[in-house]
């Protein structure tokens, strides 16, 4: 059972397939930015981006919805991947992964995302999360000066179902998680999930918004 209006299924492809089209464009974006910014090329332009890494089971258009709202961030260069960690699904998800051009990873925990992972920060994010306008300027500041986790701020607007804020209250990771792999490899032993990570670590409360996934049940 999936909350949420359901997108058609040739609706979320074409979404996409615009993402997977923005995800190509980082190669133009990495001297734009870098003579904007003024960032060293090669390693130390890439330790600034992101590796964002979902774990998911039957949530297909839940995760449909999260990596529309990451395509501006794959324009602008700041997100340089997307690993997809399918815990067992038996709906869509590994084609709608496949066709956003993500990294999928079938039967394994967000763990196994982290281990493959390119760069040197990690956005974990349930599916059907998504970031407020201005997150990317608020993380890319906190990874140039920080090497502590950090949160999201949970947006009030829209508001969440009385229901859906109490369980959302007992996820772990409902808040997003911005953390090096560094501390993130340490802190999932084995096949960890995104949510053993997200519960084991202390992180500061970043201003940036995030809205909330709903609460979605397996199929």
């Amino acid at each position: 059972m999936r909350s949420g209006a359901v997108l058609p299924l040739a609706t979320r492809l074409s979404l996409m397939k615009l993402f997977l089209f923005y995800q190509r464009e980082q190669s133009k974006n990495f001297l734009r930015c870098s003579a904007t910014l003024a960032l060293p090329c090669g390693f130390g332009y890439f330790a600034m981006m992101l590796s964002v890494v979902i774990e998911t089971r039957n949530h297909e258009d839940a995760l449909a919805r999260t990596l529309s709202s990451l395509v501006g961030a794959a324009v602008e260069g700041v997100v340089r991947e997307v690993i997809v960690c399918d815990t067992g699904s038996s709906d869509q998800t590994h084609r709608v992964a496949e066709h956003a051009g993500c990294h999928y990873i079938a039967n394994a925990h967000a763990s196994a995302g982290v281990r493959q992972a390119k760069s040197e920060w990690i956005l974990l994010l349930e599916p059907g999360a998504r970031l407020r306008e201005g997150w990317m300027e608020t993380v890319m500041s906190h990874i140039n000066a920080a090497t502590n986790a950090a949160r999201f701020t949970r947006s009030k607007h829209p508001r969440l179902p009385f229901l859906s804020r109490i369980f959302a209250g007992r996820r772990p990771l409902v808040d997003g998680l911005v953390i090096t792999k560094r501390q993130a490899m340490s802190l999932s032993r084995g096949d960890g999930s995104a949510g053993m990570i997200a519960k084991a670590v202390s992180a500061r409360r970043l201003a940036a918004e995030i809205l909330a996934a709903p609460v979605v049940k397996d199929a």
